[in-house]
């Protein structure tokens, strides 16, 4: 049987990054921004200067931040079509 030539493989660009890649970039951000807020309760535990406020501030208000932050889609350029329809830059041709 004769091989034929192979196929031309066309590549997907606008395909999303693999559901697993976001989970563990959200989980690194999320683990980063608690890391910073036990250093923010220790550091409030630790010093005693008006920055021990801001740092009971950060303590408080991080877990909101880390939270909104690990749950928002960060669309890249190969994250698909967009969700507004045409693109800008086809708008402008």
């Amino acid at each position: 049987m004769a091989r034929r030539d192979p196929e031309e493989v066309h590549s997907i660009t606008s395909a999303r990054e693999p559901f697993s890649a976001q989970v563990d970039h959200r989980e690194r951000n999320y683990l980063i921004s608690m890391a910073v807020r036990v250093a923010c309760f220790i550091g409030f535990v630790a010093v005693d200067h008006w920055i021990r406020w801001v740092l009971l501030v950060g303590a408080v208000f991080l877990p909101y931040v880390a939270v909104v932050i690990g749950n928002s889609a960060i669309r890249s350029s190969g994250d698909g079509p967009s969700p507004f329809g045409v693109d800008r830059k086809q708008l402008d041709q």
